[in-house]
């Protein structure tokens, strides 16, 4: 038998240690949690395209931050709520629109495109993702996620109060160059069913991020709230409290 003397010391020091750790990582989290942006009621309003509705000017602006790629161009967004669903404008600065799908629930992503999650309840790993391209054609896909393995399902009945409601506008100079496009969107919450938390009360929080893709020179992207691996890092989506 081995005789092994403890230095009580050196027992104290690493509780300590393991003590500040914890203590740190549960600060962190906290941290995590209290950082939640309001987003604010609104009367149903018609989508011109342009953002120019003055239902836009009861929220601020949202940066989107550039992830990777070359080009750098300024990304805003801002969102509204209503009874009926949510509503999303993302104006993103460009020079040369790289849009040639003309089709809805194609891959979109492999051109100019804006996309939204929402992820409605923490306790499933399951979310909404909504991309549009500047020639305004959608995919709309409810995403399981287990642990990095995802795919997307298209939504069953896409009629009525369940369809969105979308559209862009791309921006040109006096000389006919462009500088820019927009898009505005409006989600269901019929859509949304049977996600939990929708439609959401006040005071609801739900976790999600904003991104934005383009190929002008090679593909550059931008998020809201950053993200390590691919877009679908859901756990690193920001928070949002409804007012």
């Amino acid at each position: 038998m081995i005789s092994v003397k403890i230095n009580h010391r050196i027992v104290l020091l690493i509780a300590l240690i393991l003590c500040a750790s914890n203590f740190s990582s549960r600060a962190q989290d906290a941290t995590e949690k209290s950082d939640v942006t309001v987003i604010h009621r609104t009367t149903d309003f018609e989508l011109s395209g342009d953002g120019k509705s003055e239902n836009w000017n009861n929220t601020k602006w949202l940066q989107l931050t550039k992830r990777k790629g070359l080009v750098n161009y300024n990304t805003q967004a801002k969102l509204l709520y209503s009874d009926q669903g949510i509503y999303a404008l993302v104006a993103c600065e460009d020079k040369k629109i790289t849009a040639t799908l003309t089709k809805d629930f194609a891959d979109l992503y492999t051109e100019d495109v804006v996309e939204i999650f929402f992820w409605t309840d923490e306790s499933t790993p399951l979310y909404f993702e909504y991309e549009l391209s500047p020639l305004n054609y959608e995919l709309a896909i409810l995403v399981p996620n287990f642990k990095g393995d995802f795919f997307g399902w298209t939504p069953w009945h896409y009629e009525g109060d369940r369809k969105t409601r979308h559209a862009t506008k791309v921006i040109k100079d006096e000389k006919g160059s462009t500088t820019s496009w927009i898009a505005e969107i409006f989600i269901p919450y019929a859509l949304l069913k049977p996600m939990e938390n929708v439609p959401p009360k006040p005071g609801t929080q739900w976790r999600i991020n904003l991104y934005r893709i383009d190929y002008d020179d090679g593909s550059s992207s931008w998020t809201w709230k950053p993200v390590e691996t691919n877009f679908h890092d859901f756990e690193r989506f920001g928070t949002f409290q409804f007012e």
